[in-house]
């Protein structure tokens, strides 16, 4: 539906549906009733049939997905943290103009948990623990009192 332009009828929705066998369309229409009832879709009438849009864009719907799982983590810091090192430059470059306005300055750089800090430096920080990536590929928490 994100790809369309319009509004789609349940026949025309489930023309465009790339599966690996016919799916009926009663089912088709069973699933765009339910994904109108959770605000996913729209639905209007026209004539003697329904016509379907999305309510949002993907973008929107992907966001909101992220903030739900982002809710149900017990340390949500530590998520956003592990999120934020697994992005690419060019990412992180947008989430930091996109925080900018925020807090009236950049964010700060996130560490590179694969870079060991500093000799001397408290593994982590005051804040909390750190997480180094060993040579196994495995990613390692460490307390803030390095034990």
């Amino acid at each position: 539906m994100w790809s369309s332009e319009g509004w789609l009828t349940a026949r025309e929705v489930a023309a465009r549906l790339d599966h690996e066998r016919d799916l009926a369309y009663t089912t088709v229409l069973t699933v765009l009733e339910r994904l109108e009832r959770k605000g996913f879709v729209r639905r209007q009438r026209a004539a003697r049939a329904h016509r379907y849009a999305a309510s949002d864009s993907r973008e929107a719907v992907v966001a909101e997905a992220m903030m739900e799982a982002l809710g149900t983590a017990d340390d949500r810091g530590s998520a956003l943290v592990r999120f934020v090192g697994s992005v690419s430059a060019e990412e992180a470059e947008i989430l930091r103009r996109a925080l900018e306005p925020l807090g009236g300055e950049p964010a700060a750089e996130v560490p590179d948990p694969a870079v060991p800090p500093p000799p001397g430096a408290a593994p982590g920080g005051p804040d909390g623990p750190a997480a180094v990536t060993t040579d196994s590929d495995r990613t390692v928490q460490i307390p803030p009192d390095g034990r």
